[in-house]
């Protein structure tokens, strides 16, 4: 699927421009094939470290897909 090719690998950045990951997988709805939530493993330290490093993050926290994925505020929630 094209989507996936365009998410997976994408950096996530949080709403203070800081680095929080890349994502390395996407859950979809079964029935509409719409992308519910983004599987994002942390960078850094947790990431060296083989720490379990993964968030879900909902579609709803996402701000805006380009080049990177940035998600929303606190406020914008």
């Amino acid at each position: 699927m094209r989507i996936l090719a365009d998410i997976i690998k994408k950096e996530v950045i949080d709403s203070d421009m800081r680095i929080i990951g890349k994502v390395i997988d996407v859950k979809m709805d079964k029935d509409t094939f719409e992308v519910t939530d983004l599987v994002i493993k942390k960078t850094g330290l947790s990431e060296s470290m083989k720490f379990n490093g993964e968030n879900v993050v909902p579609m709803d926290f996402v701000r805006v897909i380009g080049d990177k994925i940035i998600l929303k505020s606190v406020d914008d929630i």
